[in-house]
């Protein structure tokens, strides 16, 4: 366990900061929409332009993974975030989706470059913990956002909220150059940079059936997480009548619920209850609570709002480790930066995916709560592909 305490320390710091830039944009949007004369539901554009161009990285993340290794890829994946969060600070429709974009690029590599750092370092019996607590690093992200965001916004506006993140992604960036030889050393720099051949990857992907059920699955349930992030503060606001600040809050509930879940369910899944069983379990949990979401008005308690913001982020954002450890497991060693990359494709797919859509539910006048329990239906319908046989 001590050569493995290292990396997973640094892979998660940069996991943090990436998450903390997605959640970004859904955290400035009812201030920083009615700015740039948009409807503050238009964030889940925004957050599907990030992911869309996410499953293109990550389906290409393979070359560059092995010629640059993957702690320089995680290196330039942070100021592409960056430069990224800057470009939606200068406060244009334009520059924001252009940012996304950058966003997006940078963001879909994180996952794949951090698994090739742990993969060969993390013992079989500690796989699916050691993948959960490095994956903690998403809602600890978001409950960054949703605590620390809503305050610099208050103070200085939500520009400076911005450029607060874009700040710490550079930062970052650099403090981990001392550890980069040591984590690219198997780099292999005569790789071909961009090797547009991804059949292979994406038939292992597809026609390794355990591995086809689990991409599946992640594409309901990754959507279902940046359906949480994307929209809860916004629902909260403009349905509830809660203020920015409560909401926010919130949300860092509902990511805090989800750092307590990747580590529990990973310890779980390492335990006591086989992994796929329990990813089963875990998309019940978060279709429940997709339908539950919808009912909260300015009539509920705080308590109540608080505690079932726990449950679906446990549920909704504490899947992901047990998933990865599952791929991590399954996935040829010899093809696991390419074929990771191809199932992550398909996470940011669902990702692109569900925003979009329940943008298309509110814009068409049936509110969130319709939203939330059209994809919780996705989810359920997946889930169930775990209890069979």
């Amino acid at each position: 366990m001590k050569g493995i305490v290292l990396p997973v320390v640094l892979t998660l710091a940069i996991q943090v900061l990436a998450s903390l830039a997605v959640f970004t944009p859904p955290v400035l949007a009812p201030v920083a929409a009615r700015e740039m004369g948009v409807a503050a539901a238009s964030v889940g554009i925004v957050t599907s332009l990030i992911y869309l161009s996410s499953a293109v990285s990550a389906l290409l993340s393979g070359g560059f993974i092995v010629r640059f290794g993957p702690m320089r890829v995680s290196q330039i994946n942070l100021l592409m975030i960056a430069c990224g969060i800057a470009l939606i600070a200068a406060g244009h429709v334009a520059t924001a989706v252009v940012g996304a974009i950058f966003i997006g690029l940078g963001y879909g590599q994180v996952t794949p470059s951090s698994s090739a750092v742990l993969n060969e370092r993390t013992p079989d019996r500690w796989r699916a913990m050691i993948f959960s607590i490095k994956q903690t690093g998403v809602p600890i992200g978001g409950a960054i956002a949703g605590g620390m965001l809503p305050a610099v916004m208050v103070l200085a506006g939500w520009r400076w909220a911005a450029i607060v993140v874009t700040v710490g992604c550079a930062l970052l960036a650099i403090l981990v150059q001392p550890w980069r030889a040591a984590a690219d050393a198997d780099r292999d720099p005569a790789r071909r940079l961009l090797d547009f051949n991804l059949r292979q990857p994406l038939r292992v992907m597809w026609t390794v059936r355990p591995l086809r059920e689990l991409a599946l699955a992640s594409f309901a349930y990754s959507g279902m997480q940046m359906c949480l992030g994307s929209y809860l503060v916004v629902h909260l606001v403009e349905s509830a009548g809660r203020g920015v600040a409560f909401s926010g809050a919130a949300m860092a509930v509902a990511m805090a619920g989800g750092v307590v879940g990747r580590i529990f369910w990973g310890v779980l899944a390492d335990r006591a209850v086989p992994p796929r069983r329990l990813l089963g379990l875990l998309g019940v949990g978060m279709t429940v609570a997709a339908f539950t979401v919808g009912w909260v008005d300015h009539a509920w308690p705080v308590a109540a709002i608080f505690l079932l913001a726990f449950a679906f982020g446990a549920t909704a954002v504490g899947w992901n480790g047990v998933y990865i450890s599952e791929v991590g497991r399954i996935v040829p060693r010899e093809q696991a930066a390419a074929v990771t990359g191809a199932t992550f494709a398909m996470t940011y797919l669902g990702v692109f995916l569900s925003p979009l859509a329940i943008w298309v539910v509110v814009s068409l006048g049936l509110g969130y709560g319709a939203g939330f329990a059209l994809i919780g239906l996705l989810t359920l319908w997946r889930a169930s592909y775990f209890f069979r046989g």
